[in-house]
């Protein structure tokens, strides 16, 4: 390959000769003959990467975040959402450094399939890669699976409800919409697909719109018998999770950032990524919860009575849910196309790949139609590792590397780490990761005690094809407001009884 040996700059896994950047293009690319892409094509810039991020994160939060804020307390809630975000938004800005710091000791990087498991791996070994590799996959293929579950029961609601088609069930159009996704799955990266993020931004935008309307609609009359939950401490762990999971989206930045223009811009695009996503969910949960209080169950928006609003923010969440599949989805295909060897040029392989991908997230969510206390539990587990443990140590182990180690592929110890790190910088470091571990394993307990009193359904492939006899965890609701839960804003007989 022309310009071999300008990928030898730095040896890789400590062995002198082996080009720095074997998980990127030059390894592949010498193992299969193909031609390595051209690096500059299809490129974003620092404000379609900051839409990325909030399109990244918010979708099923935007439904969530009240709830969330039920389980909490409104005080504690307002208290960890901007404690979440600042810390969530100081680790994203870490990881745009690390891989900042890894262009410039290696300026021929080229296409990396992986770059969050590769910042691993150059920062603290291949068994850290290892780990992370596991992790982000197990992570954001369940995400998918919530994804593809949320969107196919708002879907399925609208076939039956508003066009009056009962004979298609909810199964088939899990089916139905994860054909129609996977077309969309093909595209190579984000720089390939940033106009379908962008209505996945709009559809966001549309859907809080309509919630807050619908809220101030119903405000009057919901409001003056509102009743608000007594919080526990259990509560407010178990919103910990939710909470966690709607700023979640660190394993897609390494992506996002590499198929940046100017990566050196990422940490523009992640301040203000994450002050559009505070800005989306605080308005919406704390008026939320101020008008429906313990009202409010699995989604602030079936608390809204206004059925038009209902229907038009229950389809915006359901297109963003689909496009926002495709963004997380994505870093979960070019890993495994890594380890296959796929040429990144478009072909058979890639679209057998992502085919078989598809299929597996498919079989998962016929399989496990309940998907919501898995979504607590690994919001819980998963995400504060991925999200805020990893991008510390990655940043404190890049900063402690000598010019020599990492040349020789030598990885600096804990105990130089704490010397050539600035104390601030360090103690800063340490109070998050403390946080985000004592956070993480209160989550996760209270994940698993409510995960293991969950009522799953059977399979869908088990129990056949009729509407009736698949119960997800997103059913659709009509709810009434109130201490008891009987006021109807538009005096409509029986409209309180539950669907």
């Amino acid at each position: 390959m022309n310009g071999d040996a300008n990928h030898r700059l730095l040896p890789s896994n400590g062995v002198p000769g082996q080009p720095l950047i074997s998980n990127c293009y030059s390894e592949m690319f010498m193992s299969t003959g193909a031609v390595a892409p051209h690096q500059h094509g299809h490129k974003i810039g620092w404000v379609v990467a900051a839409i990325f991020i909030v399109a990244d994160m918010v979708g099923g939060g935007v439904v969530a975040m009240p709830v969330a804020f039920k389980l909490s307390g409104l005080i504690p809630g307002v208290i960890f959402m901007v404690t979440i975000a600042i810390i969530f938004e100081y680790t994203g800005y870490q990881l745009g450094k690390v891989w900042c710091k890894m262009m410039e000791r290696n300026p021929h990087i080229g296409v990396c399939r992986k770059p969050f498991p590769e910042m691993a791996k150059r920062t603290m070994g291949n068994m850290m890669q290892r780990f992370t590799s596991i992790l982000g996959n197990v992570t954001l293929f369940g995400i998918s699976v919530v994804y593809l579950l949320l969107s196919a029961n708002i879907i399925h609601y609208f076939v039956t409800h508003v066009f009056d088609f009962h004979t298609m069930s909810n199964c088939m159009v899990i089916i139905t919409l994860a054909v129609v996704i996977l077309p969309f799955t093909f595209l190579r990266s984000p720089g390939e697909f940033w106009g379908v993020i962008v209505l996945a931004m709009i559809t966001t935008v549309v859907a809080v719109l309509s919630i807050l309307i619908g809220i101030g609609i119903d405000s009057p009359k919901c409001f003056p018998r509102v009743a608000y939950p007594e919080t526990t401490p259990d509560s407010m762990i178990l919103s910990l999770g939710i909470f966690l999971f709607a700023f979640s989206g660190h394993y897609v930045f390494p992506t996002i950032q590499h198929d940046m223009e100017n990566p050196h811009e990422f940490s523009k695009s992640v301040l203000v990524g994450f002050i559009g996503v505070v800005f989306l969910y605080m308005p919406l949960s704390v008026f939320a919860y101020v008008v429906y209080g313990t009202s409010m169950y699995d989604s602030v928006i079936y608390s809204i009575q206004t059925q038009w609003l209902q229907l038009a923010a229950n389809l915006m969440i359901a297109i963003h849910c689909i496009m926002t599949l495709v963004i997380v989805i994505n870093p979960l295909n070019q890993e495994l196309e890594h380890y296959l060897k796929i040429s990144h040029s478009f072909g058979p392989g890639r679209v057998i790949t992502r085919t078989v991908v598809m299929i597996l997230v498919l079989f998962v969510g016929l399989t496990v139609p309940d998907f919501g206390p898995v979504m607590n539990l690994v919001g819980a587990s998963t995400i504060p590792m991925g999200c805020v443990v990893l991008p510390s140590l990655f940043y404190l182990w890049c900063e402690a590397a000598t010019e020599e180690e990492w040349r020789k592929g030598n990885y600096p110890t804990f105990k130089q780490v704490c010397q050539r790190t600035d104390k601030t910088v360090l103690i800063v470091n340490f109070m998050i990761l403390l946080v985000a571990v004592g956070g993480g394993v209160l989550g996760t307990y209270q994940g698993l005690l409510k995960l293991a009193k969950a009522s799953f359904s059977a399979p869908c492939y088990l129990r056949g094809w009729s509407g009736a006899s698949y119960n997800g965890s997103f059913t659709i609701k009509n709810l009434c407001c109130g201490i008891h839960e009987d006021i109807s804003v538009y005096n409509i007989t029986n409209f309180c009884l539950k669907d």
